[in-house]
């Protein structure tokens, strides 16, 4: 039964993200929706072992997650970009969380802390919407006479990592961990030895990769190999140590784009491929995970926080890009670039449910909304105002 779900899973979340990009919506949204009608909630067909295997999944496809995105975080576009493009990595999130602290215990009686894990649940923008249209506005010329295309694309890509990282800091404290001084401290020492191993073991690869002719295939699975020792020794020692293995996953990535980005491209074309396939896993499971019931009983007070914290993130975008070169119709174009929220939310948002955390229905049915409405709500506005909000291509 398990490889017959796995089978149903794979086959009709890949037709049905065929069908949405036919009708002009994200994929993603679609593998959702076929994923609930699959679920318990509905045809309940999936075997439960698949469900038992879903944390593993969604841990794989995180590593794949930041993996690519420390292969593909050019630093030396955010260098060249500024001022701008570093604000758009962390302040519309930190608008937004905030928003969520704020509006969550009103609306949906939750405590601060809860709030905050919620918030950094939604808070992330999501690459595979936005660098697809991105790139297609580079290759037309919209925007390029002030690297709109570059500035969004360099920050909706730190923006997941930096929001990640909250997630779990939240995530702790709602498991338990008591606010103290130490607790406190043990954040920035977690990030600093994740970044300290990351720099290591990715010097070790280039290295590596410099005596040795290794083939793509061999390069991709070591490299897969040692995101999982990392994490394994993550929980191994987080009674003696704590260290953030997914943080190290990421710098692995960065350092060997800044060593080699030939080895860094080729890598990260084959992550991309794999990713083809973890995609509609988890998307799918995200549906299937959904508790269509508990999503009705909570009625409008989800969306109405989600609205409400849109409105806080694109007024943290227009913060961000005060005091730039950027007219009103271009900061508004940036503002809308940051609604889409897909990648990010299907990998962690059901973490909280997983672990039996009492908010748990409520931050993965919060994902999920988040997901269902502005993935396509994004993608539909950039696609129909770029060419009113942007300048003209250069002739």
């Amino acid at each position: 039964m398990t490889l017959l779900s796995m089978g149903m899973i794979l086959a009709l979340g890949f037709l049905t993200g065929l069908l949405f990009e036919k009708i002009k919506l994200p994929k993603i949204v679609g593998m959702i929706v076929i994923g609930i009608l699959i679920g318990p909630s509905f045809l309940n067909v999936i075997d439960d072992s698949i469900l038992d295997m879903s944390g593993m999944l969604r841990q794989i496809a995180l590593v794949i997650i930041l993996t690519r995105s420390g292969l593909s975080l050019n630093i030396d576009n955010l260098k060249k970009i500024g001022r701008p493009a570093i604000l758009m990595c962390f302040i519309p999130a930190v608008f937004e969380i905030l928003a969520v602290m704020v509006l969550a215990p009103l609306l949906l009686g939750v405590s601060v802390i809860e709030a905050l894990l919620i918030g950094s649940v939604i808070a992330a923008v999501s690459p595979a919407v936005i660098i697809p249209r991105m790139l297609k506005l580079k290759s037309e010329g919209f925007g390029e006479d002030k690297h709109i295309p570059e500035l969004i694309m360099a920050g909706s890509s730190a923006d997941d990592i930096f929001v990640i990282v909250l997630f779990y800091a939240f995530l702790g404290l709602a498991q338990g961990t008591s606010l103290n001084a130490w607790s406190v401290v043990q954040i920035p020492i977690s990030i600093i030895l994740g970044i300290g191993v990351g720099v290591v073991v990715g010097f070790l690869f280039v290295k590596l990769f410099q005596m040795i002719q290794i083939q793509r295939l061999t390069k991709i699975l070591l490299l897969l190999s040692v995101s999982f020792v990392l994490i394994g020794l993550e929980h191994l020692l987080e009674n003696y140590i704590s260290f953030s293995a997914l943080i190290g996953v990421l710098t692995i990535g960065m350092v060997i784009l800044i060593k080699s980005r030939t080895d860094a491209d080729e890598i990260e074309h084959g992550y991309k491929q794999m990713w083809t396939f973890f995609e509609i896993i988890l998307f799918v499971l995200v549906g299937i995970s959904v508790d269509v019931n508990y999503a009705i009983s909570a009625g409008l007070m989800p969306v109405i926080v989600l609205i409400g914290a849109l409105v806080f993130r694109m007024f943290g975008v227009y913060v961000s890009l005060l005091f730039t070169a950027l007219n009103f119709k271009e900061k508004l174009f940036s503002m809308i670039s940051y609604i889409p929220k897909a990648t990010v939310q299907a990998s962690i948002g059901a973490i909280a449910l997983s672990l039996g955390l009492p908010v748990g229905s409520l931050v993965l049915t919060m994902a999920v909304i988040s997901i269902l409405i502005t993935a396509p709500l994004g993608a539909m506005l950039m696609d129909s105002s770029y060419k009113k909000l942007l300048a003209h291509p250069i002739k």
